[in-house]
């Protein structure tokens, strides 16, 4: 009887530590980002891209025409400080819903707990003139004069809308120029801190508060900068420390 108790108990003690064992084994997830759009409370889409009216920090009343932007460089960061890099970049043209979504094509990692880093734009090194196809179908070059390479943004509209002396904007953001034949690479690195966990696999909002571009740090007063921003050094600077505060983390369905 003893030896048939100790059998059962080592039996049993084999099938928890290989329980444990299977426990421990990392799974893996595939990942989606899906990017979503809004000026503070107010969502922006295809369906109402030009017939909303917003305001913005310094009281301009808009409308926006277009608003088309590059993302690159995707990177989740673990907890334990392990970083899983997504090729590719994402171009979004607010007009094409077809555009929000990112699904990078090698993109399983281990589940558990990540923070989400990426580039506004293209950093230095992917920035070359030229090289992109359906970049350069979609009229994304910024100007040799400025620097060359491609835009990071193209938004586009009116302001004083309520009045009867409306005027355009174009707040377009790249490669900023320094001097005749002198550039300063201004793409931004964006952090966002908010703890994501995956457990299986998973689609991650990007949240855009468009408002952003023209409040923080920089209240924008499109009086003053308005058009034409590109070969502004100080215009581009501004937009390169306001984009830091645009993007936050969202919903994540999994």
């Amino acid at each position: 009887m003893k030896k048939i108790a100790s059998l059962l108990l080592f039996t049993l003690l084999l099938f928890t530590c290989n329980e444990d064992m299977d426990d421990n084994t990392p799974s893996t997830a595939s990942i989606a980002f899906n990017f979503t759009h809004n000026w503070d409370d107010t969502q922006i889409n295809s369906t109402n891209l030009e017939a909303e009216t917003v305001t913005n920090a310094n009281g301009e009343v808009i409308n926006i025409d277009r608003i088309r932007y590059l993302v690159s460089r995707f990177e989740l960061v673990s907890l334990s400080g392990n970083t899983y890099s997504f090729d590719g970049y994402k171009f979004t043209d607010l007009s094409d819903e077809a555009t929000y979504n990112f699904n990078p094509e090698i993109n399983t990692i281990p589940t558990g707990t990540y923070t989400l880093r990426f580039i506004w734009g293209f950093n230095e090194e992917d920035n070359i003139d030229g090289l992109y196809q359906d970049l350069n179908t979609a009229t994304w070059s910024w100007p040799a004069m400025l620097g060359a390479g491609y835009h990071f943004l193209q938004f586009d509209g009116m302001y004083n809308v309520d009045t009867t002396n409306p005027s355009p904007f174009n707040y377009h953001n790249g490669t900023a120029r320094v001097s005749d034949g002198v550039f300063e690479q201004n793409f931004a690195v964006i952090e966002l801190d908010t703890p994501i966990s995956i457990t299986n696999d998973a689609s991650i909002e990007v949240k855009m508060n468009i408002a952003e571009f023209f409040t923080n740090p920089n209240t924008w007063d499109l009086n003053v900068l308005d058009t034409p921003l590109m070969p502004n050094y100080n215009a581009q600077k501004m937009m390169q420390e306001n984009v830091l505060s645009v993007f936050s983390i969202g919903e994540i369905t999994q």
